[in-house]
């Protein structure tokens, strides 16, 4: 659907969206936070002044500033997706409702900003979903603290102007190169590991309590199906989710513990598989290669999980900072996969219209995922969550689980737990002395990934503790 709004004040759109970051600066909850209310104001002004600016050259030059109206499924069903996840992850951690206005102030200002973009360069802004997607995908990943807000701003600006001026000819047109919110994300994730203030953001916060929500896995499983329908981007998250999976697998297999310690594969790595790389603007147009690029998607976050954690680095960047990467390598992705057609897996359907070939895809993914989730690779309940099997994997020698015990062991201390404290001032990772846990310890030290314990009688919680392998609860202890 395209047309041209012909009304005379379309061109004062950027200055009436900067009044409405100005709003709420003054009337929203910006107000508790000095600082965030200046960045909302500054900003305001600068794209205030940015617009008349153009219109007086505008009128000057006798040019025309435009709008016209687009809407692609591309964009509004990745929106509507990304933004299932906002509320469904909001609905159990409330921090993303607060945010919520947040969240309204980068549209505001992206919606302005890549309006005054486009207007400096080519007098024509194209209206439609376009940045809704962007902001929510960023969102999903990464956010700045309220007093430190300026760099969210920043980091949609490099997105919107990394997509308008970096581009390449792809099939015969011009394509930006990068994904626009992927590209930001590693820019700026990079700088924050550099500066050593990954305290600026929610960046672990947000890795951490997605995993809140029951069936979370599930869920994101089941908002990706109509966009993989739609644009065919499904070999690429199946082949991620396998190649990281069969990692964890082999992992375990020589190590006797999990790589990722309470998971095969992080809800939020997860997440990053279905809705951050699998961009189709700036993936391989092939579906060998679709498939390659997701195999070193999965691989690489192995990879920046395990070098960050080594140089003693938050790991939570592991699935942001190599995408841009992968969306340089596409063409070369692309001819190796023409070479090696004849090892292409993906054979047998290429001869199926789209849409069928796009239905057998998501088929075969959706058993792919459902002999993962039964074999415990995806799902609520995986056992390295729980303290027990880190303390048999410590007592076994396993690598890293000693050295893990303790960390969480001083973290259940720090939470108020009398028998974690004195198995920390004994430094005895599996409590020595016969010293046992009670009923007053098992809402902190029953706690997984899942989130606060929810359970409070004491047969509930004797039940969950001795399901999550504390021997002598089954005892009745």
């Amino acid at each position: 659907m395209v047309g041209e709004p012909k009304g005379r004040y379309a061109t004062l759109g950027p200055l009436l969206l900067a009044a409405g970051l100005v709003a709420l600066a003054v009337f929203g909850p910006a107000r508790e936070h000095p600082a965030l209310v200046r960045t909302l104001v500054t900003t305001a002004i600068a794209l205030g002044g940015w617009n008349l600016a153009l219109i007086v050259r505008a009128r000057r030059g006798g040019r025309t500033l435009s709008l016209q109206a687009a809407l692609k499924a591309q964009h509004y069903l990745q929106a509507c997706a990304q933004g299932a996840v906002l509320a469904y992850w909001g609905w159990y951690w409330r921090p993303v409702y607060d945010y919520a206005h947040l969240i309204v102030a980068q549209l505001l200002f992206a919606y302005a900003f890549d309006m005054l973009l486009s207007w400096s360069r080519r007098g024509v802004y194209t209206l439609g979903f376009g940045p809704f997607p962007v902001i929510f995908s960023i969102n999903l990943f990464l956010w700045f603290r309220p007093d430190s807000f300026f760099f969210q701003f920043l980091m949609v600006a490099i997105g919107f102007a990394a997509k308008d001026l970096l581009q390449w000819d792809k099939d015969g047109r011009r394509a930006h190169i990068f994904n626009p919110s992927s590209f930001p994300l590693a820019v700026f994730g990079l700088a924050l590991l550099l500066s050593g203030r990954s305290d600026l953001t929610w960046g672990q916060e947000i890795a951490t309590t997605q995993f809140y929500p029951p069936h979370m896995y599930l869920f994101i499983f089941l908002i990706g199906l109509p966009g993989q329908l739609a644009f065919g981007v499904t070999t690429m998250t199946c082949s991620a989710v396998v190649a990281a999976y069969l990692f964890g697998l082999a992992y375990y297999a020589a190590t006797g513990v999990y790589f990722f310690y309470d998971s095969y594969i992080p809800i939020a790595v997860f997440l990053g598989m279905h809705l951050l790389f699998t961009d189709p603007s700036t993936s391989p147009r092939t579906e060998l290669g679709r498939v390659i690029f997701g195999i070193l998607y999965g691989l690489s976050t192995v990879a920046l999980y395990q070098l960050l954690g080594t140089l003693g680095l938050p790991t939570f960047y592991d699935k942001l900072l190599q995408v841009p990467i992968l969306n340089l390598s596409i063409k070369a992705i692309d001819r190796i996969a023409v070479r090696a057609r004849a090892l292409d897996p993906t054979a047998l359907v290429r001869a199926l219209a789209p849409r069928q070939r796009h239905l057998a895809y998501i088929s075969i993914w959706t058993v792919v995922f459902v002999a993962i989730g039964a074999a415990g690779g995806v799902g609520d309940d995986h056992p390295g969550q729980w303290l027990p099997f880190w303390k048999r994997a410590c007592a076994d020698g396993r690598p890293h689980a000693c050295r893990y015990v303790a960390d969480v062991q001083a973290a259940f201390c720090a939470q108020g737990s009398d028998w974690a404290c004195g198995a920390a001032a004994r430094d005895q990772p599996g409590g020595a002395n016969g010293a046992l846990p009670t009923l007053a310890d098992y809402p902190i030290i029953l706690r997984g990934s899942k989130g606060p314990v929810r359970e409070r009688t004491p047969e509930r919680l004797t039940s969950l503790a001795c399901r999550q392998g504390w021997v002598h609860a089954c005892a009745g202890g």
